[in-house]
């Protein structure tokens, strides 16, 4: 199986551009004000156009309220919504139905006991993304560069397709992927130069070693 990747927090062209000639299947753009990497909706826009058609779109969002998620979908018309908050699983189903949208559902991880949290989401959303669990008092949910321990994964992948993230970067990725079996691999601050400013060189070789893993 190849595994998807994701290059996520896009906020330039050159940008996009480097993960789109890399390969990447999906590009995220975030909307959380709190975040080095959030969009308004004008840039947005503009940046899904440039990639319409040629990789899949995600709006990353955080507990956003019905407003926020219909300018969004109204406006850049993504393929896919990223809940990267505490939304409950009957939310996520209300979303997924309200916005006609594919969604993608983030699991903060630090151990197995947080993994088992993705049973109750596994028949709202398409997709579930296990994520590094945000330090004490840390301002973002994701995008902090941290890893955790993949063995709370074992055997996951058998049951559950998944999207894996959290502190992902050209280096590490091919010995994630060939431990965990992912569906897809997401990264954002593991290709970045500093916060929400993205490395195009490193863009591309994260995406080069995505494709050149083996799943054990």
């Amino acid at each position: 199986m190849v595994t998807r990747a994701k290059i996520c927090g896009i906020t330039t062209p050159e940008a996009l551009d480097a993960a789109i000639t890399g390969g990447a299947d999906y590009i995220g753009l975030v909307f959380y004000a709190k975040s080095p990497r959030h969009l308004d909706i004008a840039k947005a826009k503009g940046l899904a156009e440039r990639a319409r058609g040629k990789a899949r779109i995600v709006a990353l969002t955080v507990d956003a309220d019905d407003a926020t998620l219909n300018e969004i979908v109204n406006e850049v018309a993504p393929d896919v919504l990223q809940l990267h908050g505490k939304e409950t699983p009957s939310r996520v189903a209300a979303i997924k139905e309200q916005f006609g949208r594919e969604v993608i559902k983030a699991i903060a991880v630090a151990t197995a006991d947080d993994v088992a949290q993705a049973r109750e989401y596994a028949d709202v959303a398409d997709l579930i993304l296990f994520d590094a669990k945000a330090p004490p008092g840390a301002l973002l949910p994701g995008g902090n560069g941290r890893t955790f321990d993949w063995h709370a994964l074992d055997g996951v992948a058998e049951a559950l397709p998944f999207m894996l993230s959290g502190g992902l970067g050209p280096d590490n990725v091919a010995d994630a992927i060939a431990l965990t079996h992912p569906l897809a691999v997401d990264v954002s601050s593991g290709v970045e130069s500093a916060p929400g400013i993205k490395d195009p060189d490193q863009i591309r070789r994260f995406l080069l070693a995505v494709k050149a893993a083996k799943q054990a």
